[in-house]
């Protein structure tokens, strides 16, 4: 009899190549397809009569072919046309072999399931999934909802959901190990891990599509909340065996690090102090920091970092600061650069657009501990960059990297067991339940307070229709000292966007005002273009400075105190707000206007509605969380966050308490099932760090 904790091998039709397949996706035994859940459900249980179909939403039909011919409008399209007897309904293929084409015999019966629309009081499905019946053949609607599941590259959706259910089958007649105690599922009012994976992969017959997240709720729950618990877990597990590292104790040059700090022409506020204070504390400590600084826009967590990489030079030991691009890292190499003069620290720059020549110079002097301080981009942990001391490592936007960036970047100055310290910087104010599930291997330090003197910054939204009025204001303003930032969100139109495209702007801007000089930068501009455009608006020699979000992080111009963003409806709160707070870096009023297309629906108001009426980024990054998910205040493609397969943590907030609590007691008094847990959603390729 095949249990489930056999090889997949063992399941109908999974030969040598399939078995490889699925072995790449971890995927070894018949348990791990249990845990490909289900991405979402549709309902092929009804087979609707074509007049009587849902528009705009994605169901069965059937009919009789009455045309089929290939257009060439455009494009060339199969469109082939089916009768029912209600109605009359156009299938559309844009991607069709001729063998595809010759299927579609007129009188044929075919059985269409996509989403049907109205187009011009036609119906129209595109590209639907299709069966042609036989002539004696009669047509069967399935019982239940049929699941969804992840893509795996070259197994079809049909294979993969054989394979599930032979799985499933399998799991009825057996039990999977329920690793988290009974008593605490009963506690947390979650049901059997056996009950909700059958659920999951097959609902009840009696679940309708509309109501179908409310009825699984809490069998996703159940497995969420193992899910969030194998990555809290594995951060933990990381954490700890930090602590068994050993690390330098950098404990010398106190005095000339309160000298430096004396010898500011500012004060450092005592959100900065008490922040420094722990850093410095944990730095003469001999086992490796693990310590992440979040502070809000503008409120001096660079002059920290600096105090920290100070205490490491001063110890004859390299620091590295890394940062997401290459823009941010030429503005910290020039903001140190000078906040250093007269200290005797050599510092480098480190980037990936630098000549060969150039880059192993540096990479040599580096090697020779002829560099002390090496501010850089990922090309830091690049397989030839040699440290020889390195005692501290800076990373400034962590979420643009990740663990395993994070990770490499240690392995660099890991000598034995001997770690460096890592300090990672954040301006993007993470709440509590985020945190708790992104970075449960990190100490936490909050800088809480703006430095003294900035003003809030004021938020205005206004319609596209008000831009003329917009621009008058910008041109009264730059023709009286100011400097502004016009920020679009692509670089280029787009058919599926309908955004402002960064290019169209500035020449838009440059035929209406004539009277002050305007500038453009966007991200695939050359790196020595980017940086002359951002010296000449830091100089002043450029008014208006129209720009793609790269200004989103670091470009600092006290002088610029106005800002436009268009499509601001499309951005999340958290990017709105990194953007506003590259403005009122002065002592003057600022003001950020926030430009829409009209209507705006009631979600789109709220959001907006926040941002004008806040300027705590705490508050801001929680209803974005709230609203739009962790994606948009992580970042969607570089963020640390997993890729979770059912957790989903600004729908599991709620959890995480819960979740915190229970890897305690397991890591106490249950170690070996936390490791299983962990096995179980990460996999051996997939866990973090070295868990």
């Amino acid at each position: 009899m095949i249990e489930i904790n056999h090889e997949v091998s063992n399941l109908k039709g999974v030969g040598p190549l399939l078995q490889e397949k699925l072995n790449s996706q971890n995927i070894s035994i018949i348990e791990d397809l249990l845990f490909l859940l289900p991405l979402k459900y549709e309902d092929r249980t009804q087979l609707f009569d074509l007049e009587k179909a849902p528009i705009d939403h994605r169901c069965l039909v059937k009919g009789e072919i009455i045309d089929s011919k290939i257009l060439f409008y455009g494009r060339r399209t199969l469109q082939v046309i089916i009768d029912d007897g209600t109605e009359k309904l156009k299938l559309r293929f844009f991607y069709f072999s001729n063998n595809q084409y010759k299927q579609f015999k007129l009188n044929e019966t075919v059985v269409c399931f996509g989403l049907l629309k109205n187009n011009n009081n036609k119906l129209e499905m595109i590209h639907p999934e299709y069966k042609i019946l036989n002539i004696y053949e009669k047509f069967k609607t399935e019982e239940a909802l049929t699941p969804i599941y992840p893509v795996i590259d070259g197994i079809k959706q049909g294979r993969v959901r054989n394979l599930v259910q032979q799985a499933t089958n399998i799991l009825k007649f057996s039990d999977p190990q329920d690793l988290i105690p009974a008593s605490i599922l009963d506690e947390l009012n979650l049901p059997a891990l056996k009950a909700s994976l059958l659920t999951l992969h097959s609902p009840p017959k009696n679940i309708h599509i509309k109501n179908i997240d409310e009825e699984l709720i809490t069998f996703k729950n159940r497995l969420s909340f193992e899910e969030l618990l194998a990555y809290y877990v594995s951060l933990k597990n990381l954490r700890k065996l930090a602590l068994r590292k050993n690390a330098d104790k950098l404990y010398q040059g106190e005095m000339r690090t309160e000298q430096f700090i004396n010898s500011l022409n500012f004060k450092l506020t005592s959100a900065q102090i008490r922040v420094t204070n722990e850093i410095l504390n944990d730095l003469s400590l001999p086992r490796p920091m693990m310590r992440m600084l979040q502070g809000d826009v503008g409120s001096g967590k660079t002059i920290v970092a600096a105090i920290a990489c100070l205490k490491a030079i001063l110890n004859k030991k390299q620091a590295a600061f890394m940062a997401p691009t290459e823009l941010l890292a030429q503005q910290h190499f020039e903001s140190l650069t000078r906040l250093f003069e007269g200290q005797e620290i050599k510092i480098a720059i480190l980037t990936g657009s630098l000549k060969q020549s150039t880059r192993k110079n540096i990479q040599h002097l580096i090697q020779h501990g002829k560099i002390d301080l090496i501010i850089g981009t990922h090309a830091l942990f690049q397989d030839g960059v040699i440290f020889k001391n390195l005692s501290l490592i800076v990373i400034d936007e962590q979420h643009r990297f990740g663990v395993k960036q994070r990770v490499a970047l240690r392995e660099k100055g890991t000598k034995g067991n001997n770690h460096p310290h890592q300090l990672i910087m954040t301006a993007t104010p993470i709440p509590r339940t985020l945190a708790m599930a992104a970075y449960a291997d990190l100490d936490t330090s909050i800088i809480d307070e703006l430095p003294l003197g900035r003003k809030p910054i004021k938020t205005l939204i206004l319609s596209n229709n008000k831009r003329k009025s917009v621009i008058e204001k910008i041109e009264i303003a730059c023709q009286n000292g100011q400097q502004a930032y016009w920020v679009c969100p692509l670089i280029d139109e787009s058919d599926k966007i309908e955004a402002d495209a960064a290019k169209n702007r500035f020449q838009d801007l440059s035929d209406r005002i004539k009277s002050i000089k305007i500038g453009l930068i966007h991200g695939r501009q050359k790196n020595k273009d980017k940086e002359m455009t951002m010296l000449l608006f830091k100089e002043g020699k450029i008014d208006l400075l129209v720009a793609t979000t790269v200004i989103e992080v670091g470009v600092d111009v006290p002088n610029a105190n106005l800002m436009v963003i268009e499509n601001s409806e499309r951005m999340g709160l958290s990017q709105l707000h990194q953007l506003r707070g590259r403005v009122g870096r002065g002592s003057k009023e600022s003001h950020c206007i926030l430009l829409y297309k009209p209507p705006l629906n009631t979600i789109a108001k709220e959001r907006l509605s926040v941002l004008r009426d806040s300027n705590d980024g705490f508050y801001i990054s929680q209803k974005d969380l709230e609203l739009r998910g962790p994606g948009e205040i992580l970042g969607k493609k570089q963020t640390g966050l997993p890729q979770y397969r059912i957790a989903n943590i600004s729908r599991d907030a709620n959890l995480m308490p819960k979740v915190q609590k229970t890897a305690g007691i397991l890591m106490k008094n249950f170690p070996n099932r936390t490791n299983d847990i962990v096995s179980r959603w990460l996999g051996s390729s997939e866990k973090l760090g070295k868990v």
